[in-house]
């Protein structure tokens, strides 16, 4: 895995590229973050590889037990399109550290970087059989990992529709093996009255539009106390209107383009809707240029609860502006936005799914727990 890492580093172009040809990434993020972030990844569960312990037990009779990690077998995984690169190994590294064979179905928009990494793995010396990457459609290939019997674990991230499709075939058409979901979320951001408005609004700006707002912890609704609202929506509007959308081999741009037109034109019906609904656009709502699929960042406010742009997870450069109340969230960032590492574990509560990623808890997901027990003194009514 230690090699793997240093491969990884040493195609890094290559690797950016296709994340900018495959998703429209900015090359820059790209080159900069996403794929050095990848090798760190490999590396941080290579050193996890040989501390999966595990315990000693105290009984209450006399015996003598204690339990160990076992890898769980074959794992299934299945990775969004918004991040190919990076979820693949937040999936796979924690899958080859636990000691398990995979087979990876990387989505049908964004094959490439899956396929590559794959061919990057022999010089490493990943065994043949251990990471198998299956190109395919979500129906068809994605559906056959989730009820096939020799697959013994399911790791799905993807939209909480098809997360419940894959969860019962699991269950009905399969050996009822366990899954783990990373779903939708509709994120919220809270910004109170003392709060520097010239760092919240470039908060809720990164939070909002990075990686074109294609981002299940996007901070879709922005939550400002009312002595601040005012002054955060001039300075917002301000900077929203200074976001520049287009090339994204162009290291000026903040925004490339959204992933296809279905979500294309996705957004842009959730912008209407939003309209229609008696939202009022700040700024945004249109496309940018005659080729490609930008769309401009769009700010609502005047939002109720019950509109479909506050509800809804958009997945696009479209935020909302409300007042907030209390909040159940499984990951909390205070005083900052995207927060991730290695170390810390990373999912949902409710219907944005179960199972953890990143830290140690991701690796347990792919081992089974063995008890082994011996009398302390030979008894027959033991």
């Amino acid at each position: 895995m230690l090699k793997f890492a240093d491969i990884i580093e040493e195609h890094l172009e290559e690797l950016a590229v296709l994340e900018v040809l495959d998703a429209g990434k900015l090359h820059s993020w790209a080159k900069a973050v996403d794929i050095p972030a990848v090798a760190e990844n490999v590396r941080y569960f290579a050193g996890a590889a040989d501390k999966i312990h595990g315990e000693v037990l105290k009984m209450s009779r006399e015996l003598q037990a204690y339990t160990l990690r076992e890898p769980i077998g074959v794992v299934g995984h299945m990775v969004p399109w918004n991040f190919p690169t990076f979820i693949f190994f937040m999936k796979v590294s924690p899958t080859l550290a636990a000691g398990c064979t995979m087979v990876v179905k990387p989505a049908e928009q964004t094959p490439l970087t899956a396929l590559y990494c794959a061919h990057l793995a022999k010089p490493a010396g990943i065994p043949d059989g251990e990471l198998n990457v299956v190109p395919g459609f979500g129906p068809t290939a994605g559906a056959a990992i989730a009820s096939h019997m020799d697959i013994d674990k399911v790791s799905f991230t993807r939209s909480t529709d098809v997360g419940r499709l894959v969860m019962q075939a699991a269950a009905i058409t399969s050996n009822l093996k366990p899954v783990s979901l990373e779903l939708g979320g509709k994120s919220p951001l809270l910004i109170f009255d003392d709060a520097d408005v010239n760092t919240a609004a470039d908060t809720a700006l990164l939070g909002n539009l990075f990686n074109m707002g294609e981002i299940c912890v996007g901070s879709s609704r922005v939550y400002v106390q009312e002595g601040i609202y005012d002054e955060f929506e001039k300075k917002l509007v301000e900077k929203a209107k200074a976001w520049v959308v287009g090339d994204p081999f162009d290291p000026a741009v903040n925004q490339g383009p959204q992933i296809n037109k279905k979500q294309f034109d996705r957004i842009l019906s959730y912008i209407e809707s939003g309209k229609k609904e008696g939202a009022t656009v700040l700024t945004g709502g249109n496309t940018v240029g005659q080729k490609g699929y930008y769309i401009e960042p769009t700010i609502f406010t005047n939002v109720k609860e019950d509109m479909l742009i506050a509800k809804d997870e958009i997945f696009g450069p479209v935020m909302v502006l409300m007042k907030f109340k209390s909040i159940r969230a499984g990951i909390i960032w205070a005083n900052c936005y995207l927060a991730f590492d290695n170390d810390c574990p990373y999912g949902g509560y409710k219907m944005s799914g179960f199972g953890r990623d990143c830290g140690l808890d991701s690796i347990y997901k792919y081992l089974h727990v063995k008890s082994v027990v011996t009398p302390i003194r030979s008894s027959p009514w033991l």
